[in-house]
């Protein structure tokens, strides 16, 4: 005899919808905001630095969008041909928005190295000014979404996003400085390799998070080990089969077993209660058991 029993943690939480899109309404505004502002200013002084940097924040605004399409979409209901809704659109976009934070640290070297052979005039008073604005802005995005769910990968990449373009608009003051006060053209190398090397160690971490999310890797907050030995631990269990765990979303994590158990069926309250144990104490909350009373002789 083999009883399955599903219980799922989704009560959807609309005042968390709608503080997330509101967050996302403002961090966008902010940046898009900025982008018009760097152009305008880099079109009035004929500064190439502050054209090319409101071309990169442009990018980070599309980024935004990206981010913000997967988290809506994973808040899509199921449906008979999404059984578990949209979800995994929040992995696709944080793995997406991790290649493009990559990539666009490949974009930052070029075109320090760039500037080194062939510098371009600016105005570097105003540079620099404008640079302080875009720190203030993006660090303020960024805890715009801190406060939201620190633990949501696709937030974590957005939050990168925004540190990355603090750092370069940080860049930008540095090196405007520097370059005010001695002839040092390398110096914006200099600083700019420093920063790619930490932007990258960070964003490659969150790209191989998002990456084995996308690949069904269990998630790395859950130790499948400890479930193991929870389950097996379960009053009446001589045998776990079949342990199944990984993300149906950035935050969601789903579980499938086969629980031997030569007694009987224990009843729903177990079950319940056995299910409700995983969510809280390793944060599953799609979970699947099932009761078998006798050892299989094949299993998967």
């Amino acid at each position: 005899m083999a009883i399955p029993h599903s219980y799922e943690n989704v009560h959807p939480n609309r005042s968390r919808t709608l503080s997330y899109n509101l967050i996302f309404l403002i961090g966008l505004t902010l940046n898009f905001g900025f982008v018009i502002v760097e152009e305008w200013f880099g079109f009035q002084t004929h500064s190439l630095s502050l054209l090319a940097d409101g071309g990169h924040n442009l990018r980070d605004v599309l980024g935004l969008l990206l981010a913000w399409g997967g988290a809506f979409l994973a808040q899509r209901r199921p449906s008979h041909n999404f059984t578990y809704g949209l979800r995994r659109a929040s992995i696709l976009a944080a793995l997406l928005n991790s290649i493009i934070i990559l990539m666009s640290m490949g974009e930052v070297i070029w075109e320090a190295v760039r500037y080194v052979q062939e510098p371009a005039p600016s105005a570097g008073d105003v540079v620099i000014w404008i640079a302080c604005i875009g720190i203030l802005i993006h660090i303020s995005a960024a805890l715009l979404f801190m406060s939201v769910q620190q633990k949501d990968l696709n937030i974590r990449v957005v939050i990168l996003h925004m540190g990355v373009d603090a750092l370069i608009s940080l860049s930008v003051v540095l090196t405007g400085v520097g370059l005010l006060l001695t002839d040092w053209l390398w110096l914006e190398l200099v600083v700019s390799l420093i920063i790619v090397a930490v932007v990258v160690a960070g964003a490659w971490q969150l790209l191989v998070a998002s990456l084995r999310l996308s690949l069904d890797g269990v998630p790395q907050q859950v130790d499948a080990s400890q479930v193991q030995r929870f389950l097996g631990e379960l009053p009446g269990v001589t045998q776990i089969h079949n342990l199944r765990i990984w993300p149906i979303s950035t935050v969601e994590v789903a579980l499938t077993a086969h629980l031997v158990m030569p007694r009987g069926y224990p009843g729903d309250a177990f079950l319940d209660q056995a299910s409700k144990l995983l969510h809280s104490q390793f944060g599953i909350g799609h979970v699947t058991l099932q009761v078998k009373t006798n050892v299989p002789t094949h299993f998967h």
